[in-house]
């Protein structure tokens, strides 16, 4: 059964490109730019991953990942920020994300990330198009 990944970015442009990236590397993909609750997005969608833009029309992307890390039931979620403003995220902390990629990225940025993220989270990470 492949992962399901959520992503978070304001921008369509960004999150067509990264859902068919995603999807032909063989996950489930639902992206959104706009949610009033993450954690009941992650946990409808029943989420294995959250990818959130930490710039987001109206709300700082970093408050969005400290809400999924600090509620019980997305608190094991691995999540990823992604910005093209790396030193504001690294002058107020990561907000207990997984990992951070900085826009803009290489697709195999995004691939290596998620599949070392859910490695370190001792998931599985086989998925369609995976050998391992």
């Amino acid at each position: 059964m492949p992962k399901k990944i959520l992503i978070l970015d304001d921008s369509e442009d960004v999150l067509d490109v990264m859902k068919e990236a995603l999807e032909m590397e063989g996950y489930e993909v639902q992206g959104i730019n706009f949610t009033d609750d993450i954690c009941k997005a992650a946990i409808s969608f029943n989420a294995d991953m959250v990818i959130l833009d930490y710039i987001l029309f109206g709300i700082n992307g970093g408050e969005l990942c400290h809400m999924l890390k600090t509620t019980l039931e997305t608190a094991n979620i691995p999540v990823i920020m992604v910005s093209a403003y790396p030193r504001v995220l690294e002058s107020l902390g990561n907000y207990g994300s997984d990992a951070f990629i900085a826009k803009p990225f290489n697709l195999s940025d995004i691939t290596d990330t998620i599949k070392t993220c859910f490695l370190k989270a001792g998931n599985d990470v086989e998925h369609a198009d995976c050998d391992f």
